[in-house]
């Protein structure tokens, strides 16, 4: 991934194109192909095959608790991002008076639950500044009603980086509140230190390079009554087959009630795949050879015509960084022409960059921005 050689034997697609858009999707190594099949050879083997995914199962947990920092019966993986937020939500038994603060840099999957008509609490927005988010502007917020305080650590819309142990302490000091994080714009493509948060929570499609079908979630122990899903099933309950199976429904404690079914064992074999080649190359490895491009890409972008809506803050960059431009999506065709891949949507044009990525990309990029907003005046 870091070397030449690397890339083209296990990125081959990226030989032709340009690809800065991981923050939608990651191309996975060809080591994740080669899981899917190994799981088709081992569904093959009927019930037999349960061993293998099952010791599958246990490979994606322990790599996933080295991720977080947790021990492997910490972390479980459920369906999406999405799915581990509602299911959150249920833990929560909010009721009305209680207090939930999201934010407006945030994913939808991390803000909607609590935003759904029949939810009871009352949702307060902590607005950016600058495009960045500020704990002073936080703390307002933040009452002896509140009960849930949830951030991104990355923000899928600009790149903006929070500070966690800054805002976990504010939220310690004034209110009783949890602190939820979604990595998911961070796992895998910068260091984590996560030990301020109650609840962990990533999709798999992203920078860790694995596939789609995976919510990657972490609770610490002592969270563990705080997260415990009251949800119907069997893989998240205590005795799902036993003798008062009809007369109740217990759920495991903790990371192990967000699993209410059978796991989606072909995302389990390629998310440990892909967490092996992460760890493999090494998460501080693919900080080091990105963050400078990243940089690059924030100075080229920042001499341009353009606003740039990602804060150039010293020792927060991630991978994330994007501006916004009246013609952006004649910009962003004239890039994709050029077989440069970004994303754009509603005037806005965001770039990713992880460990496969290159200083020919970068130059690539930045040249052919500039042709772009040259030809769309």
């Amino acid at each position: 991934m870091l070397h030449p050689d690397l890339r083209r034997t296990d990125f081959p697609s990226l030989q032709s194109m340009t690809y800065f858009n991981t923050a939608a999707e990651g191309i996975p190594p060809l080591a994740v192909g080669r899981a899917f099949e190994q799981y088709f050879l081992d569904k093959q083997r009927g019930m037999d095959g349960r061993g293998p995914h099952f010791a599958e199962w246990d490979a994606a947990k322990e790599r996933l608790a080295q991720m977080y920092g947790l021990m492997a019966d910490e972390v479980t993986i459920c369906s999406c991002s999405s799915e581990a937020y509602n299911l959150a939500a249920m833990a929560l038994r909010l009721k009305v008076g209680d207090e939930i603060i999201v934010n407006d840099l945030d994913f939808p999957a991390g803000a909607t639950p609590w935003l759904q008509k029949d939810s009871p609490a009352t949702v307060k927005v902590w607005k950016h500044r600058d495009w960045a988010l500020h704990v002073d502007d936080l703390v307002p917020l933040l009452s002896p009603k509140t009960r849930l305080v949830t951030t991104s650590l990355v923000s899928f819309f600009n790149g903006h980086r929070v500070v966690l142990p800054e805002i976990a302490d504010a939220v310690r000091a004034h209110s009783p509140a949890l602190l939820a994080v979604d990595v998911t714009q961070a796992l895998g493509r910068i260091p984590l230190d996560l030990q301020s948060a109650d609840l962990i929570i990533s999709s798999t499609h992203k920078w860790i390079l694995a596939s789609h079908g995976g919510g990657l979630v972490g609770v610490p122990s002592r969270r563990a009554a705080d997260w415990t899903v009251p949800a119907g099933g069997w893989f998240n309950l205590t005795d799902a087959f036993g003798p008062a199976r009809f007369d109740e429904a217990v759920s495991k404690p903790g990371a192990a009630s967000f699993t209410v079914g059978m796991p989606n064992f072909p995302a389990v074999y390629a998310i440990r795949a892909a967490l092996d080649y992460i760890q493999t190359t090494g998460v501080a490895n693919i900080a080091a050879a990105a963050d400078p491009l990243v940089a690059q890409c924030l100075d080229g972008v920042a001499k341009m015509p353009v606003e740039l809506i990602t804060p150039r803050q010293q020792g927060r960059i991630a991978g994330i960084l994007a501006f916004r431009h009246p013609k952006a999506q004649q910009i962003h065709e004239h890039l994709l022409a050029a077989g440069i891949h970004t994303m754009h949507h509603a005037g806005r044009i965001r770039i990713a960059v992880h460990g496969y990525n290159t200083q020919a990309d970068v130059d690539r990029l930045l040249s052919g921005l500039a042709t772009a907003l040259k030809i769309t005046g």
